[in-house]
């Protein structure tokens, strides 16, 4: 019976695609919950010189709670996070109101995936753009997926030198069992579809000396024996 053979470099694109779905699909509850934690304590953590600033980042606390529910729901719609109704707010309208505030910094990256999960490539890249790094270890792990996110845009859109730069600061930013490896992973499957073998090879022994019992450790070697 013949066979439907697909590309090896549009299998591995393919495949870096569909992980940020798997991610969201297993992880996604512990996401939220990491990013609500993160705006209480970055919001709960600023200093500000004037009443007017701080006013605005409470107001922004405030605002931010109901389109992260809207998110955070077993079957999340992410236009209604996104843009809000006569109920609540959305994160856009966090990022209009109070984008200079810890809250609509976490709006932007929240707008970024909203609009990665609707498709609409471009602004998912402008918004996940916006948000500024923050600092602490709940940070860490944000700044991380934040930039991990960039390197999907990246890959959906064809750019995988760019893609490949992300995911590499994505690993650094978040060093640890959970995020890092998956990052790597997904820098093994970008050179890889680039046709950079060495490359893909040399990330992969990385992974592995790293994090050898990481599940991607496996996967990437799976990858590295289709080239």
């Amino acid at each position: 019976m013949a066979k439907n053979v697909q590309n090896p470099q549009e299998a591995v694109v393919a495949e870096a695609v569909s992980k940020t779905e798997t991610f969201f699909e297993n992880n996604g509850k512990k996401v939220v919950i990491a990013l609500v934690a993160l705006v209480l304590l970055v919001a709960g953590g600023y200093t500000y010189k004037t009443l007017v600033v701080d006013r605005n980042a409470e107001r922004a606390a405030e605002l931010i709670v109901e389109a992260q529910n809207r998110f955070s729901v077993e079957n999340p719609d992410f236009a209604l996070a996104l843009n809000g109704d006569e109920s609540g707010a959305g994160f856009l309208d966090v990022v209009e109101q109070y984008g200079s505030t810890p809250s609509g910094n976490l709006a932007k990256h929240y707008a970024g995936i909203c609009y990665l999960r609707l498709g609409d490539l471009e602004n998912a890249e402008k918004y996940l753009a916006q948000y500024s790094a923050v600092e602490g270890l709940p940070g860490e792990v944000l700044n991380a997926q934040n930039l991990g996110l960039r390197g999907d845009v990246a890959v959906e859109k064809g750019d995988l030198k760019g893609a490949v730069a992300l995911f590499t600061k994505a690993a650094k930013a978040s060093d640890n069992n959970y995020t890092a490896p998956l990052y790597l992973y997904k820098k093994v499957l970008a050179l890889a579809a680039l046709g950079d073998k060495a490359g893909a090879e040399e990330c992969y022994k990385s992974l592995k000396a790293q994090y050898p019992n990481a599940s991607e450790s496996r996967e990437a070697e799976k990858v590295l024996g289709t080239l």
